[in-house]
């Protein structure tokens, strides 16, 4: 058996990343629960925000529940994103991406904050920068099929035999 292929379970595979029967490179699956654990911390802090404007004075209870139903539909993309993402699905790292762009202005307003906001700012921003060089590391694009621009699966098997 030669260092190009792997034995897994009985079976014969290659550790091609581009293979989805291959093994998942280890930076995408590191993205995929920093994503998830994105998605967590959003479905928390909404059913937080939720629970206080369902429990709080009359003034403010709107606001806080819409806030909150915002707060958890937004938990969603992470959370696609990451099981996109696990799946080796191609789609899944323009949500990933997105995420972590939308995740820097808030580290950023919460390193302005005092108190507990400032920790919560500089985790959120090291999350969120890990996340992206990540997902723009070349062997993820690679295991997650992503071709560069205007490259077809002709040029590139042309290119592998130059």
């Amino acid at each position: 058996m030669s260092s190009e292929q792997k034995s897994v379970s009985g079976t014969v595979g290659t550790t091609d990343p581009a293979d989805p029967a291959g093994p998942r490179p280890r930076r995408l699956t590191y993205a995929a629960a920093l994503c998830g654990l994105e998605a967590l911390a959003l479905l928390a802090g909404g059913l937080w925000m939720l629970v206080l404007g369902i429990t709080g004075d009359g003034d403010d209870r709107q606001q806080a529940v819409t806030g909150g139903i915002t707060v958890l539909v937004l938990a969603l993309l992470p959370l696609l994103a990451a099981r996109g993402l696990l799946l080796r699905r191609g789609w899944s790292r323009g949500p990933a991406v997105i995420t972590q762009i939308m995740a820097l202005p808030v580290a950023y307003n919460l390193l302005k904050a005092d108190g507990m906001a400032v920790p919560a700012g500089i985790a959120l921003a090291a999350v969120a920068i890990t996340s992206l060089v990540l997902l723009v590391n070349p062997a993820t694009t690679l295991a997650l099929g992503i071709k560069g621009p205007g490259r077809t699966q002709e040029s590139e098997s042309d290119q592998r035999r130059r």
